[in-house]
This record gives C-alpha cells, sequence and structure tokens, in this order.
C-alpha cells in the first residue's frame, strides 16, 4: 500500500527536488502540498507549488499557508533570496509572475486537518519549511496528533553546528514557538536535520547526469538548481545538500537513518533561538524542561550514498 503524504513545503530549489521525488516515487500517494513562507513569501511560495504542479502535472491539490509565525511579535527578516532566487526558484527562466491553477479554498492548517481525519493512521506529513501549519491545526484540532501515522521534518542541528547561528539551523529559527509545539506533541516525529543532509550533497555533475537521463522534468530541476549550487560553492564542491530530499527519502526508505530517541525541546528567546535539544532517552538529569514530554527521533546517521542513488532512481 502506498505511503500517503502531505508535503509542507517553502519552494525553495531542494524543496522542488523533494517534491518531484515524492511526485514519482511508486509507493508515494502524494495527496496534498501545503505551503508556508520561509524561502520565499507565502505569495511566492505558494505560486511556485502552483507552478511546479502545472509544470510537472501533479495531481495534488495545493493549499496556501501561514505567511508568518505563530508569535506575532516576532521579527521576521527579509527572504533569503541569496539562496534561492528572488523568485523562489534560483531565478530559472519561465517562472510566471501567477498560474492559472488555484489553490483549494481551505488554509493549509485546515487542509492538513481534514485530510487527516479522513485518513485516520495514513497520513505521513513531510514539513520542510518552518513548523507554523502544523502549529496552528494542533491548535485547532488536538485530536490529531492520534491520527497522523508520522510527522517527518527536515529541520534541526543536534550535534552539529547550525547554518543561520552557531546553534540553529534555518527553518527552526523561522518559527522556533512552533517547532517546538510540534516536538512535544504526543505525535510520532522524526527530525531530518543537519547532523543527516550535510553528510548527503549532490555533485553539479550528478544532477546534470540525472537531468540527461531523465526527461524535462529533471533538466528544468536542473536549470533551477544551479543558482542554489552555485551559493554553495563556499561550503561544498560544486554541489549542494539536498536537505529536503532526505527527508522525503526517509518515508520509503527509513533503514537508511541511524535514529536516537528522546524528548526534544527548542530554545525560543536569548542568543541561542532556534537550538533543537534532544535530552536522549536513558540519560538521567535533575528535573528539567524536558520532562513529561514524548519521546522523538533524530537522524544522527545515514547511509548517503544510497540517499542519492535512490533519490537518483527516482526522479530520472
Amino acid at each position: 500500500m502506498a505511503h500517503k503524504v502531505i508535503y509542507d513545503t517553502d519552494p525553495g530549489v531542494d524543496d522542488a527536488m523533494a517534491l518531484l521525488f515524492l511526485h514519482q516515487h511508486p509507493a508515494i500517494d502524494l495527496v496534498g502540498i501545503t505551503t508556508v513562507f520561509g524561502n520565499a513569501t507565502i505569495a511566492t511560495t505558494t505560486r511556485n507549488a502552483l507552478f511546479l504542479k502545472e509544470k510537472w502535472q501533479i495531481a495534488a491539490p495545493v493549499a496556501r499557508g501561514a505567511g508568518h509565525a505563530i508569535n506575532p511579535d516576532r521579527v521576521e527578516g527579509p527572504p533569503p533570496a541569496f539562496v534561492h532566487g528572488d523568485n523562489g526558484l534560483g531565478n530559472v527562466a519561465g517562472v510566471p509572475d501567477s498560474v492559472a491553477t488555484q489553490p483549494d479554498p481551505r488554509p493549509a492548517f485546515q487542509f492538513i486537518i481534514d485530510t487527516v481525519r479522513a485518513n485516520p493512521g495514513e497520513i505521513n506529513i513531510v514539513a520542510v519549511g518552518r513548523m507554523t501549519n502544523l502549529a496552528l491545526a494542533l491548535a485547532a484540532a488536538p485530536d490529531i496528533v492520534g491520527l497522523v501515522k508520522q510527522v517527518v521534518i527536515m529541520g534541526g542541528a543536534f550535534d552539529v553546528p547550525g547554518n543561520v547561528s552557531p546553534v540553529a539551523e534555518a527553518n527552526i529559527i523561522g518559527d522556533p514557538e512552533a517547532a517546538d509545539i510540534v516536538m512535544t506533541a504526543a505525535w510520532k516525529v522524526v527530525a531530518i536535520g543537519l547532523d543527516v543532509t550535510h553528510q548527503t550533497i549532490m555533485t553539479r555533475a550528478e544532477l546534470a547526469e540525472t537531468a540527461r537521463t531523465g526527461g524535462e522534468r529533471v533538466r528544468f530541476l536542473n536549470a533551477l538548481s544551479q543558482f542554489y549550487i552555485d551559493f554553495y560553492q563556499h561550503i561544498v564542491d560544486d554541489g549542494m545538500f539536498v536537505h529536503d530530499s532526505c527527508a522525503a527519502v526517509y518515508v520509503v526508505a527509513p533503514e537508511l537513518f541511524t535514529n536516537r530517541s528522546g524528548p526534544i525541546r527548542v530554545v525560543s528567546e536569548g542568543i541561542a533561538t532556534g537550538q533543537t535539544i534532544q535530552k536522549p532517552d536513558g540519560k538521567f538529569f535533575p528535573p528539567g524542561p524536558w520532562d513529561g514530554y514524548p519521546s522523538q527521533l533524530v537522524s544522527v546517521g545515514i547511509d548517503a550514498a544510497a540517499v542519492l542513488k535512490l533519490i537518483h532512481q527516482t526522479i530520472a
């Protein structure tokens, strides 16, 4: 039976690769795409999701989500155009200002609630941006924690440095209060963070070879990824981290990951804002802010070569 997936995303270059993976993998039933602010504004990420839906002939509906963090006092910086381009898709040519396809009339959090309730125990939520839509869904319908199969997030930095501060990863620091709500809820969370995504690098040559064999869809993905690869030149050798695709791969191949269990909290103020901290199961400390919360999984190891091979085989 296919894995039913809601993809919560802020397209975003690496988001686009993960979307194509979820669309094309034969064991995944992509039942919905929900958008959130992050790599670009909510208007742009929603336009990008609708554009990719049209271009890649994806049947799943798109629901527009949150455009701001759940804490109205949180100061938000501009989107990282230097990473994903002004249009959120690497400044690739051919992205229109608007698309004909309209989003689902429901806000993303309500789409999540309705879809989960209609498919109890079956929905995997793959969330690769801010956790805002998920936190809003939990606030409106706490009962969904017992109905979701699992929540696989791309976010966090547990035993490694962050990518926007010494301790914080971008998706988490963008809405740390929402991330803490999601991590501490009584559903199954798997955090695919920088601990493993920074081990998973697709080179420019590997992506070009995938595009050569994968047809027009992958050629377009290759074109929109060039800006992103150029950004990473100061970090990796002519390649890019496939952050979001790692979370998508986990749904169908969790055996490629090594996990550690324990409750997770997210720092929401001070110089460590956005830090994700896990209290590993079996470790004993005096009473503290991790007590009474469910154990969640953090990926601390990955078979990067096998993950990259599966991405290549799926999208090509």
